[in-house]
């Protein structure tokens, strides 16, 4: 009995704890603000350029994502292990050290950058910076999750297919990839929302410059400073679509199971 009262206290106490901050932004702001904090330009730009950011960094990671968790679920070869610490790291990366090695990667006196400075090619401080900043923050979550998907699918299904005189790429694209597509799904929902709500490794890499870099967390930063509804609105749609997100992963995965 005292053991499942302790449970509960703690079970109440913890959901009380994620829930009361969340729902503050709801009691915070009137609907007639929060419609009218919508209408600014500075929660417009922000808000397209994140959508449409956070859809490309997901379509890159997707595509380049897929055949490495695929080639690392289902061989083994020397190196491997480095290979999938690497894929891994920026998961407990700081965004801030993302960041700077970001820029000095890719900045204009960079490792790379220098070289395509040569070409009049620029990358910091651009859309296309904050771009590559979500990609390197967002990958691990689809990979990882990709990686398990495929691990998860019965070979027999594939050696079937081979006996059958199937190539490896008809395999995969028609047999290996359809039967893990509900993981595949819910990876790439996760990095999404990851890459929407990237913040350090942009600000560093890409600044914050309105219409261009600046994406909805780094708008919530500046007008937190002077227009405090704006900045509530737009964490009022993160928090409705990181809750979108997370149910969507789980519709996913229930009907995959």
């Amino acid at each position: 009995m005292a053991l499942t009262l302790l449970i509960t206290a703690l079970l109440s106490l913890f959901l009380l704890f994620v829930t009361i901050p969340v729902v503050s932004l709801f009691l915070r702001i009137s609907p007639e603000a929060f419609f009218s904090s919508l209408a600014e330009p500075v929660v417009l730009d922000a808000l397209s350029l994140s959508l449409v950011t956070a859809t490309v960094s997901t379509v890159i990671v997707v595509l380049f994502g897929t055949p490495l968790a695929l080639v690392n679920a289902r061989h083994d070869y020397r190196g491997k292990v480095i290979v999938d610490t690497l894929t891994d790291l920026p998961i407990v990366l700081p965004p801030a050290v993302a960041g700077i090695a970001l820029l000095m990667a890719f900045g204009r006196r960079g490792v790379v950058g220098q070289y395509l400075d040569l070409f009049g090619i620029h990358i910091a401080f651009t859309t296309l910076a904050v771009v590559l900043a979500q990609v390197f923050v967002a990958s691990p979550f689809y990979i990882r999750q990709a990686k398990a998907s495929f691990e998860a699918v019965d070979r027999l299904y594939e050696d079937a297919a081979r006996t059958l005189g199937a190539s490896r790429w008809t395999v995969a694209l028609r047999i290996t990839i359809p039967l893990a597509w509900g993981g595949l799904i819910s990876g790439a929902i996760l990095s999404f929302a990851r890459a929407l709500g990237e913040f350090g490794a942009t600000i560093m890499f890409a600044g914050n410059f309105q219409g261009r870099t600046q994406t909805m967390p780094l708008a919530i930063y500046t007008t937190m400073q002077g227009d405090l509804d704006a900045a509530i609105s737009l964490a009022i749609i993160l928090v409705l679509i990181s809750f979108a997100v997370i149910a969507a992963v789980k519709v996913v995965t229930r009907r995959s199971a």
